[in-house]
Formats: structure tokens, C-alpha cells, sequence
């Protein structure tokens, strides 16, 4: 948890209050004006919120997202963190918009109830867990830094174990890959199944993606699929994911004969089983879909490339790609980033290159305008 070291005193909330009586000199009340000296505030909290640790939090003004019924919303401000997990919205008003009933509006607009800033100039309404927390007049400084800790120092119980899981994993993820890459190769030399799987699958990408594609990425490859498969069929919920999806089949395929002698996948990852808890609570706290594949990006970039044996190879989840549920479009930054396999090649994908990722995930349709364009 964060601490806000704030006290009513401070020339920050000096700095505010005077700010509001220089616009009400000039009989200045719309809320742009009034939320601009809130907002300055908001951001010089974060700032000492942020002091001394690694994963800094930043106010997004105008943050857009989605509700759980899919309906976009854009509070005037939101705390993200460098996972993009959010802690905190803010919605400013001014003196003469009615609280209470734009409080209720906003609900009704199925604005999330974690941790929610309600202001205007003279009053604050803290909403954490569903409830009112606070409920305040900031025109006094001691009200103005009570709801200002309250909001800064709130702490939902799955951030806070998310919290403890990245500190404490962060350095032995790399080692378990290492390990991993081990036994992999080790078992490629008395598996005999194993060893046969393995160099149907090198043929496969090699024809589908790169024909000069390294046996250690496709190691490589294989290793993030079994350290992160839990995660993307959990967080996404997707049971039959396996099943429709050519490549993840593929590299299951494979897995399964690599556990055919004697290595237990599950007995392998028990060590991370608290790891991969806090990030399926963590997303659970995403309502929506985009955001979550966002989040996970964000942890497959911290975590799981921290083993990466050829770091030219931008293979992000890229079994992920031949379904379209997953947003891995075929054109673009996103087709560019998970499909593309050579460093020193043109980061516009070619006819041939389209063409070879369709065979792979089964897909015969030519392509389209964009496609040949390349854009």
C-alpha cells in the first residue's frame, strides 16, 4: 500500500485553495477551470505517492474505458500503473452541478465503485467498495488531505497480493525459464516422441513463418506457451481455445509428448501457482476485454521475456494470432509485433509473409486491399 505524505499545511493544498479564490476573484465557476486546479493537485499526490518506488503511477486525464455491460465511459481522470491496472477514478464537478444526483447518474452509467472521486470545488464524496467512504467539505484543508490520503492509500486486496507476487517473482521467472530450457532440451535427447514432435513443429513454423527461423526460438517458443498458457485460458476464459486454434493446438501437441517420459508440467509450475493467482485476480478487476489483453501484454513484456534466448525475435504469444476473439489482427502494429519473425527484414509484412500465416492457422482467404498495401 502507498502512503501519501501530506499534511494540511503543505503548499500544495495552499497552492489550491489560492488557486480557487484567483477564479473566484474573476468570478470564474465552470468546471473546466475549478477541475484544472484539482487535477494540478491529483498530480502532485501522484508524484509523492510514486517517491522511492519502481512501478510509478500516473493520472490520465479523460481516461476512457469500458463497463461491464460494454457501455464507454471517460471520467476525468484515472490512476494507472505501469501495468496498466487501474487504481483510482476522479470525476470533478463545479459548484453548481448538484453532487448526489450527478453521483447517481454516473452509477447509473455503471461507473465503477472500487475506488471513485466525486469533487467540486467545496465538497468531496468518496465512494470505495460500493460504499461512501467519505463524504467531506475540502474547503478545509484537514477535510481536503483526509480524502486525499483516502484516495491515494486505498488498496483493493487483489492489488495488494498482486504487489507481493511481482516483487517476488520477478527475479525467479527467468531462472524457471532457464530450467525449463533444460529439461526441454535434455528430454529432445532420450524422448524419443518428444524429439519427433519437436522437429515436426520446428518444420512447421519454419514453412508457416521463417524458413530460417533458430530451433532456439522455437524453443523459446514453446517454453512461453507452457509457462503462460494457464494465464491466457483463464484470464480470457476460453476452454475450447485449444481446440480452435491452430498453432496453440500445435504447441499443445508438443507439450504433451515432452510429458509422456516422465517431466509433470503441473508439478513444474506448482512453485508459481500464487504468481499465476494474483494476475487472474488482478484482470478480474478489468471489465473490459481490450484492457485485459492490454494487461496481459504489459505482464508478458515484465515477466516472461525475461528468459528470451534470441531477443531479435518478437515472438509475443504468437499462437494468439489466428483468432480474431484475441484482437491479434493480421495487419498493423499488432501483425507486425507477434507475427513477424526476422529482426533485419522490413517490419511491413509482404504477400508471402500474409499467405504463410493464413496456411498456418488454416485460414485460405487472399488478402485483402490493406493486406497487399501493406498497411
Amino acid at each position: 500500500m502507498r502512503t501519501l505524505a501530506l499534511k494540511p499545511g503543505h503548499k500544495r493544498i495552499a497552492a489550491y485553495h489560492a488557486s480557487l479564490a484567483d477564479f473566484a476573484k474573476l468570478g470564474v465557476k465552470h468546471e473546466t477551470a475549478v477541475r484544472a486546479a484539482f487535477q494540478a493537485l491529483l498530480e502532485d499526490c501522484t508524484a509523492l505517492v510514486n517517491k522511492g518506488r519502481a512501478d510509478k503511477w500516473k493520472l490520465v486525464p479523460e481516461y476512457s474505458l469500458k463497463t461491464k455491460s460494454g457501455a464507454k465511459i471517460t471520467p476525468d481522470g484515472a490512476l494507472l500503473d505501469s501495468f496498466r491496472l487501474m487504481h483510482g477514478l476522479w470525476e470533478a464537478k463545479d459548484t453548481a452541478d448538484d453532487l448526489d444526483k450527478e453521483i447517481a447518474k454516473k452509477f447509473k452509467l455503471g461507473y465503477p465503485r472500487d475506488n471513485i472521486l466525486f469533487q467540486s470545488p467545496t465538497r468531496a464524496v468518496l465512494v470505495q467498495d460500493g460504499e461512501r467512504a467519505l463524504d467531506l467539505d475540502i474547503s478545509s484543508p484537514e477535510h481536503l488531505v483526509t480524502v486525499l490520503k483516502g484516495f491515494f492509500e486505498y488498496q483493493a486486496p487483489a492489488f495488494d497480493e498482486w504487489e507481493k507476487a511481482v516483487g517476488e517473482f520477478k527475479d525467479k521467472l527467468p531462472e524457471i525459464g532457464r530450467q525449463m530450457t533444460e529439461i526441454v532440451r535434455g528430454e529432445q535427447k532420450v524422448n524419443k516422441k518428444f524429439a519427433e514432435a519437436f522437429d515436426g513443429f520446428v518444420a512447421l513454423c519454419r514453412q508457416a513463418l521463417n524458413p530460417n527461423l533458430a530451433v532456439a526460438a522455437v524453443e523459446e517458443m514453446l517454453i512461453q506457451h507452457i509457462l503462460t498458457e494457464r494465464i491466457f485460458r483463464k484470464i480470457f476464459d476460453v476452454g475450447e481455445f485449444m481446440q480452435r486454434n491452430n498453432i496453440a493446438a500445435e504447441i499443445e501437441k508438443v507439450v504433451i509428448a515432452l510429458t509422456s517420459r516422465s517431466f509433470s508440467r503441473d508439478k513444474f509450475l506448482k512453485e508459481l501457482d500464487r504468481f499465476y493467482v494474483a494476475i487472474e485476480d488482478a484482470a478480474d478487476t478489468i471489465p473490459d476485454f481490450s484492457e485485459k489483453q492490454k494487461f496481459l501484454n504489459t505482464v508478458y513484456e515484465q515477466f516472461f521475456q525475461g528468459f528470451a534466448v534470441e531477443r531479435g525475435y518478437p515472438r509475443h504469444r504468437l499462437y494468439a494470432a489466428g483468432d480474431r476473439r484475441f484482437h491479434a489482427c493480421e495487419r498493423g502494429g499488432d501483425f507486425e509485433n507477434r507475427i513477424w519473425p526476422h529482426p533485419r527484414r522490413s517490419r511491413r509484412p509482404c504477400h508471402r509473409s500474409l499467405r504463410r500465416h493464413r496456411q498456418f492457422h488454416g485460414q485460405s482467404h487472399p488478402p485483402s486491399a490493406q493486406d497487399a498495401a501493406g498497411t
